[in-house]
């Protein structure tokens, strides 16, 4: 009988100093890939060229890493990104760092794989500019220090655009930010948050977060290549938020569909290093992460939270802050002789 006892009272501390009920995943350390692109060392070595090479865009000025900088959160920290002749879109760079782990890739998940969304901003006239894709391909197949580099990943023949877009896409997939103190604490460490990260991560669930932020990569369940998991947003648009910050001017994956169904529909962002990734959401209208949280909370849940609570989430966002691996630049493959960008 005392040993019943004994169990049951052990039994009630452990669940009193648990997060409440929720499927808490650790980043894993390898990000999938599809069966037609494995992973390797000679595809991601030219991926990371051509990822940092700003040649191929029209004006010569405008790489990946223009707007998806590696070197920090992974996007620009500006609310629109500025393409070729300074021109700007109209929705927020998302980080590129973990973007291996989405469902679908771009905020209304037009393009099903990371392989599609690489050939998207070259012909974009916001982007890079230029007319046709195979126009930059050109470019690429005009210096002649690529060459062995996609013989290498590819083999014989191997100068193609979907070729490039594979080489980008495993680049890509090796920007995995793992071992954030969230990680290291479900695989175990109870240390590795402090005491307001955990009670944040129980306020997290508790206020129903856990609905679209789940999974390793808090971007919703895994999912099948191409298949995306999407919310809508604004959920509930009848508040101070959604005025001030124009949060349904955006038809988001209807614009891309062109179905009615679809209105307000986008991509379940990731909340992996989002202390790094300011401004916040698809028009990048908000700065303040506390001010995000309580949105989010009003707009998706119609819940108004305390700012107690408020604290307590930002406090664990901020334990979902994982290791960047470290990023050297490219030696890109020079033009002897001739220049590839024309002035006009």
């Amino acid at each position: 009988m005392f040993n019943a006892k004994l169990m049951a009272s052990i039994a009630v501390l452990m669940m009193a100093s648990m997060p409440v009920s929720a499927n808490w995943e650790a980043l894993p350390d390898v990000a999938p890939a599809p069966a037609d692109n494995p992973t390797t060392e000679a595809k991601v070595e030219l991926g990371k060229m051509l990822y940092m090479d700003p040649r191929f865009s029209s004006t010569g000025t405008v790489s990946c890493n223009s707007c998806h900088n590696v070197m920090e959160g992974g996007e620009d920290s500006r609310t629109f990104s500025m393409g070729v002749h300074g021109k700007t879109g109209g929705r927020n760079a998302p980080t590129v760092w973990n973007s291996a782990f989405h469902s679908v890739q771009f905020w209304d998940g037009r393009a099903d794989l990371l392989e599609d969304q690489a050939k998207g901003p070259v012909t974009n006239p916001v982007e890079m500019g230029v007319s046709e894709i195979e126009q930059a391909m050109d470019k690429v197949r005009a210096i002649p220090g690529y060459k062995p580099y996609f013989y290498k990943a590819f083999g014989k023949d191997a100068m193609t655009v979907d070729n490039a877009a594979k080489a980008v896409a495993a680049f890509e997939r090796t920007l995995i930010t793992p071992n954030s103190p969230y990680d290291k604490y479900v695989k175990g460490d109870k240390k590795a948050m402090t005491a307001q990260q955990v009670r944040g991560m129980e306020t997290f669930a508790a206020v129903g977060c856990t609905s679209c932020h789940s999974g390793a990569a808090f971007n919703g369940p895994k999912m099948p290549f191409g298949q995306g998991f999407y919310s809508k947003f604004p959920t509930f648009a009848d508040n101070e938020y959604d005025k001030k910050y124009d949060l349904s001017a955006d038809k988001g994956r209807e614009e891309a569909t062109g179905k009615a169904a679809d209105a307000h529909m986008f991509r379940v962002a990731t909340l992996r290093n989002i202390t790094d990734t300011a401004p916040y959401f698809h028009n990048g209208s908000v700065n303040d992460l506390s001010v995000a949280v309580a949105l989010m909370a009003k707009t998706q849940l119609n819940k108004d939270l305390s700012d107690a609570e408020v604290n307590d989430i930002v406090a664990f966002l901020s334990a979902l802050t994982g290791e960047y691996p470290e990023i050297t630049m490219p030696r890109l493959p020079a033009t002897s002789g001739f220049s590839l960008v024309a002035d006009k």
